[in-house]
């Protein structure tokens, strides 16, 4: 081969750039260990930063990039200096190598980034490719994917359109176990792009939203127009305090399963009343409950003829007025044009707010809810496309995230690590 480059390890393990040189290797059956001397020059004294003569050395182990399907470790021989006038010691600094303290390479951490946000990989998997502890590969992963996808000056420039909505980050019994996530729908509504996730904050109230809004900078505020939640009124309250000038949005995703829910109930009551127990295998109610939740216009001829035929029986008569407002209001939603969709909802919030019959329950407390949130509800048809749904993939992908991040036992670990996982997977220019 003409014009070969001589064989260099520094190079093909990229210690050159780290500032590193290897003088041994030892291979042993499950890793590989190269003992490495700094290149850069020593640092002066940090007293009178005059030079040092040398005194001792120290060695330091970082994990590095894995070779050949196995951990690599970096035993670094750290020169100590010692200042004859002042009588100091300090360490020759390897921070190009890898972070003060650290215990894994620069190289390292960005491979265990990339694994984690692109890759879709646990940090257990990651940790054991590293060859170190689960908590060692988990707080350098968090420290450094916030300094690259979080803590960037410009992650909050643009945003005029939030979404909040809770998240259940654990299932168990014990401990608080919602989060409140909040959503950048701003490129969504424009259509330039995809929501972005802001933050992941925990608990689930009020307090917890109104505090991330107000540890935010003034401009931001100021350019925050809309806040699109679910029926929830303590995050309506906290948009309203910690922004003087917003609209707040009720989403019709939160819309149509308030009411959904509330047919659902009713549905179930007039089961109990009419056959004495829960909806068993060819009780009639039971049978179409799934048709109930359908759009009318979506049904097939024998879904519609097995709906027509539970809808004629006189003991059904509330499910069937309930079950009316609930395609009213998906109608509502579906009009192609929004002046007519709101024309359609304020109806039904009309219709039901009071005065609702005997024997309608579940209508007479629907009623209340939208009555209470009607400005709300109705905000939705004048701003067009500020729904919650993206928030709600987001959740998804949560959800899904829960399940390569076990090991999470920490709340506040979790909230980091969420962060940055779903940031960084929707962006991954910070990687690069």
């Amino acid at each position: 081969m003409r014009n070969a480059t001589p064989p260099c390890l520094d190079t093909f393990c990229r210690l050159d750039r780290l500032g590193l040189s290897v003088t041994a290797q030892r291979v042993e059956p499950d890793h590989t260990v190269l003992r490495c001397r700094p290149t850069t020059p020593p640092s002066p004294c940090p007293g009178c930063a005059g030079p040092g003569v040398r005194h001792d050395a120290v060695l330091r182990r970082l994990a590095h990039v894995p070779f050949g399907w196995k951990p690599t470790i970096l035993e670094v021989v750290v020169p100590r200096y010692r200042c004859v006038p002042c009588r100091r010691i300090w360490r020759h600094s390897i921070t190009a190598a890898a972070p003060s303290k650290g215990k894994l390479s620069r190289d390292a951490i960005m491979l265990a980034v990339k694994s984690i946000v692109v890759d879709r990989m646990s940090i257990a998997r990651v940790a054991a490719n590293l060859g170190v502890a689960w908590n060692t590969a988990s707080d350098a992963i968090l420290a450094a994917g916030t300094e690259l996808l979080i803590d960037t000056p410009d992650r909050l420039d643009g945003v005029t359109i939030v979404g909040v909505d809770e998240h259940a980050w654990r299932h168990t019994r014990h401990g608080d176990k919602y989060v409140t996530v909040i959503i950048d729908l701003t490129p969504t509504r424009t259509r330039t792009g995809p929501s972005r996730l802001l933050a992941v904050v925990e608990g689930r109230s009020k307090q917890a939203f109104k505090t991330w809004l107000e540890a935010q900078t003034d401009s931001f505020r100021n350019r925050v127009e809309i806040v699109a939640m679910d029926g929830f009124t303590g995050y309506k309250s906290a948009a309203v305090e910690a922004i003087d000038t917003v609209t707040t949005v009720m989403d019709p995703y939160h819309v149509v399963a308030l009411v959904g829910d509330k047919l659902d109930r009713c549905r179930q009551r007039i089961q109990q009343e009419t056959l004495g127990h829960r909806g068993r295998s060819g009780d009639p109610l039971y049978g179409i409950r799934r048709v109930a939740r359908t759009r009318a216009s979506l049904l097939t001829e024998k879904q519609q003829h097995r709906l027509a035929k539970v809808l004629a029986d006189e003991r059904h008569v509330a499910f069937e007025v309930t079950w009316s407002i609930y395609q009213d209001v998906i109608d509502a939603y579906q009009a192609p044009d929004p002046a007519e969709g709101k024309k359609i909802m304020t109806r039904v919030i009309d219709a039901i707010k009071a005065g609702v019959p005997a024997g309608l329950d579940e209508l007479r407390l629907l009623g209340q809810t939208m009555k209470r949130r009607r400005d709300d509800i109705l905000a939705f048809f004048d701003h067009p496309g500020t729904s919650n749904g993206p928030t709600e993939a987001i959740n998804g992908l949560l959800e899904h995230l829960r399940g390569t991040a076990r090991g999470f036992r920490s709340i506040v670990n979790y909230v980091a690590y969420a962060e940055f996982r779903i940031s960084g997977g929707m962006s991954t220019s910070g990687l690069c």
